[in-house]
């Protein structure tokens, strides 16, 4: 049995993704990793370019360290990230509240004589 740790690309953060795998073909001359599954009591193949292969073993303690490694790493910046967006968060409603307390603020004043407001009156 064989371990691979591919990139997935697609996804934004970039992640990854572990599996085992029975069979692969892979060749110095082609810049892909032919991946072959049974499903279904059938083979089926994937192909993954070869840098998007992190690790290809068939060593599998060695496989769960990197992965374990990897899943750490993924658990510290996702916190960070979620950190960030609750902050983020906050900072955008108490923008709202301070914005909307400062319009309410000016609209009681904005009527008034020393005001240059061309609309002064017009209200109904």
């Amino acid at each position: 049995m064989y371990y691979v740790i591919k990139k997935q690309e697609n996804m934004s953060p970039t992640t990854f993704i572990g599996f085992q795998v029975p069979k692969y073909i892979a060749a110095k001359n082609n810049e892909h990793v032919i991946f072959e599954f049974i499903k279904d009591g059938k083979p089926q193949r994937k192909w993954v370019k070869k840098d998007e292969v992190i690790l290809l073993t068939d060593d599998k303690k060695y496989f769960m360290k990197i992965m374990k490694q990897f899943k750490d790493v993924e658990a510290t910046q996702q916190k960070l990230v979620d950190d960030a967006r609750d902050q983020l968060n906050q900072s955008m409603e108490t923008f709202t509240e301070t914005m909307n307390s400062e319009i309410n603020d000016f609209n009681e004043i904005k009527n008034s004589a020393d005001v240059p407001n061309m609309l002064k009156g017009l209200d109904s």
